[in-house]
């Protein structure tokens, strides 16, 4: 089911700055924030040659990272994204195995304007983990 590494989120306090410490530190390749208020997150991506790091700061006080941000307000890591090649045959499958996938239960558009789904850590190792169709 599962192809590669899409990317490695980070909840971060400041998504300008912690912009500007991957490009002053690593001379990375770093996209221009965008923000996601269906998603409540503005977002940047630092490009890798394999994969990406997605930095996230929160969006409006109903941002579901908010709290993430407040147990560790320095930030740190929140999730890993994975990709699939058919995020429906995926779904039916964690469904008829019974994973807990979080919102709706369905498919959403990511900031990749691709479906995602997120699944509950409790069930991968204390992980949360997006997948996204390739």
């Amino acid at each position: 089911m599962l192809k590669k590494l899409n990317h490695i989120a980070i909840v971060v306090p400041d998504v300008k700055k912690a912009k500007e410490i991957y490009k002053q530190n690593f001379n990375a390749v770093v996209s221009d924030p965008k923000s996601y208020p269906e998603h409540g997150v503005t977002v940047v991506f630092v490009e890798l040659e394999n994969t990406k790091i997605e930095l996230m700061e929160p969006y409006g006080k109903n941002s579901p990272i908010m709290k993430f941000l407040e147990k560790n307000p320095d930030g740190g890591m929140h999730h890993i994204c994975l990709e699939v090649s058919d995020i429906n045959k995926s779904l039916e499958n964690l469904n008829n195995k019974k994973v807990t996938i979080l919102g709706s239960g369905k498919p959403t558009t990511g900031s990749h304007n691709k479906p995602i789904l997120f699944l509950h850590p409790k069930e991968f190792c204390g992980t949360l983990i997006e997948l996204e169709e390739e």
